[in-house]
């Protein structure tokens, strides 16, 4: 749960940076500057001999699903909505972890079920703003199968790690989930960049490179290990509590403006999510 904790604060700052710093840059760009960086930081520490071939494989369909296909679809669905609109389709996450969770292990566990759509109706009601009437359909499925595929990395890493349990540390194979990553994210960046957005200053690349190694390296590594301490549904609520740490990060370093009402509302709605994950899966 430490390590789901420290990711969640250190991924909302990132957040805000992003919306204050990158706004004028390539999202295409900052995210595979992002992943090559990662992926840099990590090769040194990269095993190759004696890793399962099967682990190499599958940490690279963990690392094109959980990074590549997740920002792909989420940079498409801008063109069919709108910022309040994509963030409120992201709080679906929680739902998909605990059913791919479920499925993987042939089971359904109602306190998970239930943590998770705690934590949607909690990250609904910070973020829900309304909807347009028209031309959203599409942007809504493109943002489901972000959601999806981000689930499915996540709960990926935790069979992957269960199944070819090995004495090899995790951050020694931990590499390859960013060689999956890059061959999405590159094809990405080679249909849809912009090479007329590249950062500008110095500051837009300071943040790049602490994105890359902070957020997507040691952030992406601490949280697929987290999510292998704890069950489902934990991981599940904690996928949504980013939003409410996100806000206060905003609102204590770049002064913005928030629902605090809605924003202690939908926080305690989660927190219960996770008390009653905690006591239903101890009955």
């Amino acid at each position: 749960m430490r390590f789901l904790l420290f990711v969640t604060f250190l991924w909302a700052f990132s957040f805000s940076l992003i919306d204050n710093y990158l706004g004028e840059v390539d999202s295409y760009f900052a995210v595979l500057s992002r992943v090559v960086i990662a992926g840099s930081a990590m090769l040194p520490f990269t095993q190759i001999r004696g890793v399962h071939k099967e682990l190499i494989v599958g940490m690279m369909c963990v690392g094109a699903l959980q990074f590549g296909v997740t920002y792909l679809c989420l940079y498409q669905s801008f063109r069919f909505l709108s910022a309040p609109e994509v963030l409120l389709f992201t709080i679906m996450t929680p739902v998909f972890v605990t059913l791919f969770d479920d499925a993987l292990n042939r089971r359904f566990s109602v306190p998970a079920m239930a943590a998770a759509l705690l934590a949607v109706l909690g990250a609904g009601v910070i973020r829900y703003d309304g909807i347009t009437e028209s031309g959203y359909m599409l942007g809504f499925v493109l943002m489901q199968i972000a959601n999806a595929s981000f689930a499915a990395g996540q709960v990926g890493y935790k069979q992957l790690v269960k199944r070819y349990s090995t004495n090899i540390p995790p951050f020694r194979f931990f590499g390859y989930f960013y060689l999956g990553a890059i061959i999405i994210i590159l094809t990405g960046y080679l249909l849809f960049g912009n090479l007329s957005m590249m950062p500008s200053t110095t500051t837009q690349w300071a943040v790049l490179i602490w994105l890359g190694l902070g957020a997507s390296a040691i952030g992406s590594f601490l949280w697929n290990h987290g999510g292998t301490k704890v069950d489902a549904g934990t991981l599940a609520v904690m996928n949504n509590a980013v939003i409410p740490v996100g806000l206060v990060v905003n609102i204590l370093i770049w002064n913005r403006d928030a629902d605090l009402v809605r924003l202690t509302l939908g926080a305690s709605i989660m927190i219960l999510g996770l008390v009653v994950n905690r006591f239903g899966s101890k009955r």
